[in-house]
């Protein structure tokens, strides 16, 4: 309640300003981001990172073994998730058009790929396919081409999904055991590899694939041009644009973490002066119950009562104090 007002006025309205306001000096200086790559995955990724860092790791009990809580739940939010990314991607240029339409196949495309390239790496290397895992790439996909969506072809978003589903598993499966920062943070959803990884990537690999004259359609200004990715820098013979776009978009990546690390972790420090920004130890232990007085998940055994201390027609109100008195407030 204290964290995303302040996280959204400070740093996601900075970065929306910069980025996509045509006033904006990243906007002016031409980088290339069609739905939401730096803004919002880069962006949330860092900054979920940085919180993490300050609020502290779990309980050792529960960093030691965390199975799954619902998998078919997952698999459901996974659905509507991509369904909606449909809209998410295919919705930016604000009319029905071909730059619309091209998006939303780049979408699919890319995310399908991305979901299948994690698939078969958890094949080759752990000889299972995990539901969990194709879950990650579908994600990694989707943030992959979000700043590309409308401005690349088909084959570069099946080239970038393939990518999406290989670079952040590595970061994530091999990466975060090696890298003594990773290991420190208690990064619990593995946004840093699905959200801050693979929005980077997808910034990168915009300017590698960007078309020009598709820009054209989505920027609608009259110095398309400068739109360029790498390839077709090196096709037509304006390799120095080409450079200079990726220059720009590294400049973007550098701008968000940047911001995010700082505005996030103040942030965090200010709110420290309010409320604590975790629990205490006994209260880690215990769970829901010690600070709603109800469980998330209650499994009962044959023959017991699940008795809440608060909501319930069955409980006394108000509850009797220690002493057998009631105490108004």
């Amino acid at each position: 309640m204290l964290f995303v007002p302040l996280w959204l006025t400070f740093s996601y309205t900075v970065t929306a300003y910069s980025i996509w306001c045509p006033d904006g000096w990243l906007a002016k200086r031409g980088i290339i981001d069609y739905s939401g790559g730096f803004v919002i995955h880069l962006s949330s990724g860092v900054a979920g990172f940085t919180a993490a860092y300050w609020v502290g790791p779990r309980a050792t009990r529960d960093r030691e073994r965390f199975p799954p809580n619902n998998i078919l739940l997952m698999l459901a939010g996974a659905g509507l998730l991509w369904m909606g990314w449909t809209g998410f991607n295919g919705g930016d240029p604000y009319t029905v058009s071909t730059d619309a339409s091209l998006a939303v196949l780049n979408t699919h495309v890319c995310t399908a790929t991305s979901l299948l390239t994690w698939l078969m790496l958890d094949i080759i290397f752990f000889g299972k396919p995990s539901v969990v895992g194709a879950t990650q790439g579908m994600i990694t996909g989707l943030v992959c081409i979000n700043p590309a969506a409308g401005v690349v072809q088909g084959w570069a978003a099946i080239l970038m999904g393939m990518m999406s589903g290989s670079i952040p598993w590595y970061t994530m499966m091999v990466l975060h055991k090696r890298i003594w920062l990773l290991k420190q943070v208690d990064d619990t959803m593995a946004v840093f590899h699905t959200y801050a990884v693979a929005g980077s990537l997808g910034g990168i690999l915009t300017d590698v694939f960007a078309v020009p004259k598709l820009n054209r359609l989505f920027y609608l200004v009259d110095d398309w041009q400068h739109y360029i990715g790498l390839l077709y820098g090196f096709h037509t013979g304006r390799t120095t644009a080409g450079f200079k776009q990726l220059g720009i978009q590294l400049l973007g990546i550098l701008f968000v973490v940047c911001l995010n690390v700082i505005t996030t972790g103040v942030i965090c420090l200010l709110i420290k002066l309010v409320v604590p920004l975790r629990l205490a130890e006994d209260e880690l232990q215990i769970g829901d119950d010690a600070i709603h007085g109800e469980e998330a998940y209650a499994l009962w055994g044959d023959g017991e009562k699940y008795e809440s201390k608060l909501n319930s027609v069955y409980e006394e109100f108000p509850p009797p104090t220690k002493g057998g008195e009631v105490q108004m407030a």
